[in-house]
Formats: C-alpha cells, sequence, structure tokens
C-alpha cells in the first residue's frame, strides 16, 4: 500500500479519536493529520505517541480562511491529501421556540458550513489528481430528528443532502463522498 495522508476534524473527541486510530492502525503507511480548535490535549498525546505518522493542525471548521491555511499546511508537507473526514461538531439543545438565533447560528456553523468549507478547501486538489475520498459525520438525528435539536437535526440533514449532491457532481472523476450518521455517542462536547 502506498502513502495516504488522512485528515480528520473534531479531532480531540472521542469519535474523532477513534477514527484517526482506525486510520493508524489500517496501515503503517497512512499520515494522519488532527484538526483541533480547542482541548487539544489528547490530540496532542495521539500525535506524541506517533510521531512519524501524525500531526496535529489547528482548525476552527467555521472560518473558510482556517481551511485553507491548514490545507495549504497539509499540501506543503505531503503534496497531496487522499482522505478527508469532516468530523467537528457541537450540539446545543433547546426547544425552538426559546432558542437563541445565536445558538441556531453555533450549531449551523459548526455542524454544516464546516463541510461545506472543508470539501471546498480539498476539493481543487482532489480534482486535479482526479482521486480522493470525503467522509462527512452526519448523525441518525438527521432522520428520526428528536424534539430540542431543530438545529442539530436541520445541520446534520444538510450535510445528508450536501454529500448526496457533493458525490454525483464528483464520481465521474474518481472522487467518493459518503456520509456515516452515527447513533448517541458519549460523551459528546459542547464545544469544538
Amino acid at each position: 500500500m502506498s502513502l495516504r495522508i488522512v485528515f480528520v476534524t473534531g479531532a480531540n473527541g472521542g469519535l474523532g479519536q477513534a477514527i484517526a486510530q482506525a486510520f493508524l492502525a489500517e496501515s503503517p503507511d497512512n499520515f494522519v493529520w488532527l484538526a483541533v480548535h480547542s482541548r487539544r490535549e489528547r490530540a496532542d498525546e495521539l500525535a506524541r505517541k506517533n510521531p512519524d505518522r501524525c500531526r496535529c493542525v489547528p482548525l476552527d471548521v467555521t472560518s473558510r480562511e482556517a481551511w485553507q491555511k491548514a490545507v495549504a499546511e497539509i499540501l506543503g508537507a505531503h503534496a497531496r491529501l487522499d482522505v478527508l473526514v469532516n468530523n467537528a461538531g457541537i450540539h446545543e439543545d433547546a426547544l425552538l421556540g426559546a432558542m437563541p438565533v445565536s445558538v441556531w447560528d453555533r450549531v449551523l456553523a459548526t455542524n454544516l458550513d464546516s463541510v461545506f468549507h472543508g470539501c471546498q478547501a480539498v476539493l481543487p486538489e482532489m480534482i486535479s489528481r482526479r482521486s480522493g475520498r470525503i467522509v462527512n459525520i452526519s448523525s441518525l438525528s438527521a432522520l428520526l430528528a428528536p424534539a430540542g435539536q431543530t438545529n442539530y437535526a436541520a445541520a446534520k440533514a444538510g450535510v445528508l443532502a450536501l454529500t448526496q449532491s457533493l458525490a454525483k457532481e464528483v464520481a465521474r472523476i474518481g472522487i467518493t463522498v459518503n456520509a456515516v450518521c452515527p447513533a448517541i455517542l458519549k460523551p459528546m462536547l459542547s464545544r469544538r
């Protein structure tokens, strides 16, 4: 197997850690970049344990500019990016009638806008190589929306629709785009 460059967002949380560790265990040829915004301790520890195969990169997933900078750093080091896992996410539950607009905006920005920014940031390089894999982490809430999660359910349903549409746009040039809909994960972190 040849070198494969993997970029995992939300690498400070339990699911992000598990995804990164799975890629590291899958092949000694995988190099995993861990995107973190805050609470870096777990990601830093994983990078310390795998110094030749893993590195952290700062990333505010809600910022287009931060995405451009992070992807440029990866491409500067490896000249390619094979896999993007859009895993970063938050939830701030509230009934819609009492939900502050700031909560709606923050959850949509972190869970949906981030996927848009991430896909746009990696696609030029993947398109130029006619190869790449994008995995977007959605949620069971996108399919079975619970009360009190209108913001989160709407964002994750948007991730599913974005994934389906983008998959149709890039499949003919060798790029796959898929979504995964996990059920409840404990503990789910409420901050990026």
